[in-house]
């Protein structure tokens, strides 16, 4: 059975069919269409969106965490409340829009609650918000005269056991409170409303009733978890916080296990294969690569080759994870084991995730090789090969000629981005795969180049992002990991500098002294922007700016590069470069700056990875506090990878004590992509720090995090195994039933299911 052979399959349970019933169904179109803003477009969705924290009838929220422009539903006590402009007798009118002014309290401090209506609807509303009350109040924050507000909130009053006896609510009935003795706050978005989700929850909860456990009885049993109809009552009709933890429990060893149980399958799936040994021949290809190094490969380099090596030569098809420091020698460590498959007469595909980063590669490798990756022509040495590009922006000619010796086994070495899963990309025999930054692909885009193979072809996962081993288990668990911590020798120190613009205005003039300062002495500079264009909001390259603010206010690479040429860096040579660009046109301006054409280069993070000019020492990032913690690292990488020492500046607004400026802190107190690798996970959703395309359209992990439930993981790991061990075909329909879920899930289908 194919990794991705279940994909397609209809349910074989009853049980999924139930959880993956469209919600419309269950509550109607127009209730339905409400909850998509949140991803939840099925009744399985519904089940496991779980309120945020749950009241009892006299618990109170915490106003002070309150944020202008926040969805919110809070439970205070009202203190006072008063009308204005509402005649006191029918027919008669007071100039003015009636309104309520209600204060409410959680016995720290206050909010104003602002309601417009007509007079009946403000006197009962009154009626209802009297001193003392208590109740769910749900709307957006806003700020009115320098204080913050609910404009025209819904809300619902609770007595003392939590029941409801009266508000403005648009659905009135309030069912989980009548329900239950808790009562569940759930994360909200738009118009919905916190009581909407609770009564949905209870319709698709009555939609369920009797539903069969997908999980055996011995997997339940050894995980001490109750059934999973129990679980979803657990957490949306809880009758005490206890019975709320014995549901997320099952949820979050469900989140695990469906992991656990897909890496395992996809294990097994792998052994069953058979690949081609590829072992080098002596005096091939690669020894005549190694000659040319002018440096010793460092110890770990040559630990991890020999790793892969070993793999190469069995007939089980490598399945390995090759993770590194920034600027450790990865594409070098890939590169060898391309050549070792070359040499054992196959071929290597490396997919990267953009055309900027395939061309790097591709100008990287041919450069290294140098004659050797002449093949085919006249006069090229024995041991040769061919290296060809394949981006969507190929011309016609180019593309034409790179396929055909891609298909006539002429290229040994085939570099591109997702054009190479086209059906006129063709093999003649494909013996490696190599898939750079692999958190930008899903495991079908994956699996549909290894297609392109007779036999199942090795694959080799490269990362240059760190990855902590909880991440590395949870999401990489199909791939045995190989680590490159060892810096190689000669590389320079990289001095960081978190710079405050507001405050600190001296220190940006400063900065762009030193650029000039660096560029005299023959030194190059990049300066980094969060966004192509000041013209529209979403001129970014796609990368993930985590913690942005406005991108209003983020300065923009054409801006920059127009406001450097001609002020602080008039008398140097600055060029710009970003995803818009045409593909030409961006190979041209990173060629002109390898070559030192170029003294500064004004880029987005299309110079996140790949990019290798020894002789850049300087960095600024603008906006520092836009990039999440692995961005910032990676863009630093791109300087001090030659002898010169380097400086990166951190440029940023944002506020001393902020979590912004903390991210900020922590890359400038450290070189450990490791280390900053676990801040990174400490501080973000696991969903953020993996991805989405590692779990499709939304995060897998719901409730599930990596590093607090290291512990469950792994237990899931075990059960996951031991099913496996069992069951290799998965035969069992409930499990069957949860590996095609996360497999769809992967492979971005799940919006289509019925």
């Amino acid at each position: 059975m194919t990794m991705l052979k279940l994909v397609g399959s209809p349910w074989r349970t009853d049980t999924f069919r139930q959880l993956y019933n469209r919600l419309e169904n269950v509550v109607g179109a127009k209730t339905a269409k409400q909850f998509e803003p949140l991803k939840i477009f099925t009744v399985g969705d519904l089940m496991r969106h779980v309120p945020r924290r749950y009241f009892s009838g006299t618990e109170l929220s915490d106003l002070a965490t309150l944020a202008e422009g926040e969805e919110v539903a809070v439970m205070a006590e009202v203190v006072d409340a008063r009308t204005f402009n509402v005649p006191d007798r029918p027919n008669y009118r007071l100039p003015g829009k009636p309104r309520l002014e209600a204060t409410i309290t959680d016995h720290r401090g206050r909010l104003t609650c602002t309601f417009f209506g007509q007079p009946r609807l403000i006197n009962y509303w009154h009626s209802q918000l009297r001193t003392g009350a208590r109740g769910i109040f749900a709307g957006k924050v806003t700020r009115f005269n320098s204080r913050l507000q609910l404009a025209h909130p819904d809300f619902v009053i609770l007595d003392e056991h939590g029941a409801m006896v009266g508000g403005a609510a648009h659905n009135a009935s309030l069912a989980s409170a009548s329900r239950s003795a808790l009562v569940g706050l759930y994360p909200v978005t738009g118009k919905l409303r916190t009581w909407t989700i609770a009564d949905c929850a209870a319709l698709a909860l009555e939609s369920l009733a009797g539903i069969e456990d997908p999980l055996p009885e011995w997997v339940r049993h050894a995980a001490h978890v109750v059934d999973l109809e129990a679980a979803f009552r657990a957490v949306h009709q809880p009758a005490d916080e206890a019975v709320v933890a014995t549901g997320k429990n099952r949820l979050r060893f469900d989140e695990a296990f469906a992991l656990q149980l897909t890496m395992a399958y996809r294990r097994a799936d792998a052994a069953s294969h058979r690949a081609i040994p590829r072992t080098p021949k002596s005096g091939g290809l690669l020894d005549a690569f190694d000659e040319l190094l002018p440096f010793i490969l460092t110890r770990g380099q040559v630990a991890v080759s020999e790793e892969i090596m070993a793999d190469l030569g069995r007939t089980r098809p490598m399945q390995r994870l090759l993770q590194g420091e920034v600027g450790s020698g990865k594409t070098l460590v890939a590169l060898r084991a391309m050549l070792a498959v070359v040499d054992a007469g196959g071929q290597a595909a490396l997919l990267a995730p953009t055309e900027v980063l395939a061309a790097q590669h591709f100008q990287t490798i041919t450069r290294m090789l140098g004659e050797l990756a002449t093949g085919g022509t006249l006069g090229a040495p024995e041991q040769a090969t061919g290296v060809v590009l394949i981006t969507g922006s190929s011309s016609a000619g180019r593309r034409r000629e790179a396929t055909l010796q891609a298909a006539s086994g002429t290229a040994g070495i085939v570099i591109g981005t997702h054009a190479l899963l086209s059906s006129d990309v063709q093999f003649a025999d494909l013996g490696l795969v190599v898939v750079d930054e692999q958190h930008r692909f899903g495991v079908e885009q994956r699996a549909a180049l290894s297609a392109k193979a007779d036999t199942r072809p090795h694959v080799l996962v490269m990362t240059a992002t760190p990855i902590p081993r909880s991440v590395a288990m949870t999401v990489f668990g199909d791939l045995e990991t190989s680590t490159l911590r060892e810096i190689p020798a000669g590389r320079a120190d990289v001095t960081t500098v978190v710079v405050d613009t507001v405050h600190q205005p001296s220190w940006v003039q400063r900065g762009w002294q030193r650029v000039v300062e660096e560029v005299d002495k023959g030194r190059q500079a990049y300066v980094v922007c969060a966004r192509i264009s000041s013209k529209n909001s979403s001129g970014t390259d796609g990368e993930n700016l985590a913690g942005s603010g406005d991108d209003g206010a983020a300065a923009a690479v054409e801006d920059m590069f127009e406001e450097l040429r001609h002020g602080p860096l008039s008398g140097v040579r600055v060029e710009m470069v970003h995803g818009q660009l045409p593909s030409e046109e961006k190979e041209a301006v990173m060629a002109r700056f390898a070559a030192g054409k170029t003294d500064v280069l004004v880029a987005t993070t299309v110079v996140e990875v790949g990019v290798d000019v020894p002789n850049a020492s300087v960095m600024v990032i603008h906006d520092a506090d836009r990039f999440g913690i692995s961005q910032l690292h990676q863009l630093r990488g791109r300087i001090g990878r030659g002898a010169h020492p380097g400086v990166c500046l951190l440029l940023t607004t944002a506020e001393e004590q902020s979590p912004a400026r903390q991210r900020l802190d922590a890359v400038a107190a450290t070189r450990d992509g490791f280390a900053l690798a676990e801040v990174d996970l400490e501080q973000r959703r696991e969903g953020d720090v993996l991805g989405a395309s590692q779990s499709g359209s939304r995060s897998s992990l719901k409730l599930l995090r990596v590093l607090k439930d290291a512990e469950l993981i792994a237990q899931a790991r075990t059960l996951a195994e031991q099913c496996i061990a069992q069951d290799p075909e998965l035969n069992e329909p409930g499990l069957a039933d949860i590996v095609l879920d996360v497999e769809m899930d992967a492979a971005g289908d799940w919006l289509e299911r019925t």
